[in-house]
């Protein structure tokens, strides 16, 4: 990402040429979060506008993910993200660790952890999920730090947020 060095998601989306659709597709478990594919050789994201704008930023930077680390694999099929955090799928699992790294930066999670912030009280503050902040604490860990989350992330949390 430091060709583009972004914070945010919708200008990567604009720098890097991806077509970004936000389409309602409802709430609860059975909805759709959002999902990439290539159409006639464009990469489109779409994300599901009736969820609260702090989850579509979550999902836009797994969408991300998937368009930066599994551009070819997609061909015709769309990653269609219903439970974003499952780590049960190699891809899936990828593209959450993309979203982690693209939107916490490690000095600053590591600087709210020395602060005796509690995990959920620095997820909250780094406004992403806790699951989210589980998988950036992976990150952290096979980088050599010393930290164990009080949580593994859930396969299916997001099916559950409005």
């Amino acid at each position: 990402m430091k060709k583009y060095d972004q914070s945010d998601p919708n200008r990567l989306c604009r720098d890097m040429k991806i077509l970004l659709l936000n389409e309602a597709m409802g709430h609860g478990p059975a909805s759709c979060k959002g999902f990439f594919l290539y159409q006639s050789r464009q990469p489109v994201i779409t994300v599901n506008s009736d969820l609260p704008e702090q989850v579509q930023r979550v999902i836009l930077a797994h969408e991300i993910g998937h368009a930066v680390l599994h551009r070819k694999a997609s061909g015709i099929k769309a990653f269609h993200d219903f439970a974003l955090f499952d780590s049960t799928s190699l891809y899936e699992y990828e593209a959450n660790i993309f979203a982690a790294e693209y939107l916490m930066n490690d000095d600053v999670v590591l600087n709210l952890l020395n602060e005796d912030i509690s995990f959920f009280g620095a997820a909250s503050l780094l406004n992403v999920p806790a699951e989210l902040l589980d998988f950036k604490f992976r990150v952290l860990k096979r980088k050599g730090y010393k930290i164990d989350p009080p949580l593994m992330a859930n396969s299916n949390f997001l099916k559950n947020i409005d």
